[in-house]
């Protein structure tokens, strides 16, 4: 399979990025093409320019269509960020914004929306520092309800996971070896070659 891995976090020694050097090994160790980008390595401008989301998808910027062309051809969708202010970070929402657009991506029709980039396996691996409980019973859960709702209920995900690590701030080395044991077998798990 074809897998876009997606990063949004500024430090490279963050766990976030150990999550995700860890989700594109265990990935590639099952045989996977992985296209990964480092949002923040990549310089990726998060700012919707005026007037790009008039431009047909010729006219767009090459990174643009690239990104569009690997949306198309993955099977499989993972994205790694912490949760800033009930949400990804700024990067990563503008990527949404930038490559997610409506006729290449996604339409609206009179029976609602209609999806162009199929029904993908989508795992989602966060991190914060608010308890579980806070999160989802003081604010909502709003990091899952932004993806599993807005994104890919959109766009008619049937495969959707959202894995929260938490708190980072506060865990030790052994926790985090056992969440990066977690995301391994998370992954062996969903992207199983048939």
């Amino acid at each position: 399979m074809k897998i876009l891995l997606i990063l949004g976090h500024p430090k490279p020694d963050s766990f976030n990025h150990v999550l995700a050097e860890t989700t594109a090994q265990t990935l590639r160790e099952l045989g996977h093409d992985v296209l990964f980008h480092d949002l923040y390595k990549e310089g990726f401008d998060p700012v919707l320019p005026l007037g790009e989301e008039k431009l047909e998808e010729s006219e767009l910027p090459d990174f643009l269509r690239q990104y569009l062309t690997e949306l198309r051809e993955s099977q499989g969708l993972i994205f790694v960020h912490p949760n800033w202010w009930g949400g990804p970070p700024a990067i990563l929402r503008g990527w949404i914004d930038r490559v997610f657009r409506q006729n290449s991506v996604y339409n609206f029709t009179p029976n609602g929306a209609i999806s162009y980039i199929g029904d993908k396996i989508v795992q989602v691996f966060s991190t914060s520092n608010t308890p579980r409980d806070i999160e989802v019973n003081v604010y909502g859960n709003p990091v899952e309800t932004f993806w599993k709702v807005i994104v890919f209920g959109l766009l008619g995900s049937q495969s959707f996971e959202r894995r929260n690590f938490e708190p980072v701030i506060l865990s030790t080395p052994d926790e985090r070896r056992l969440w990066l044991d977690e995301v391994k077998t998370t992954i062996r798990r969903r992207f199983i070659l048939s």
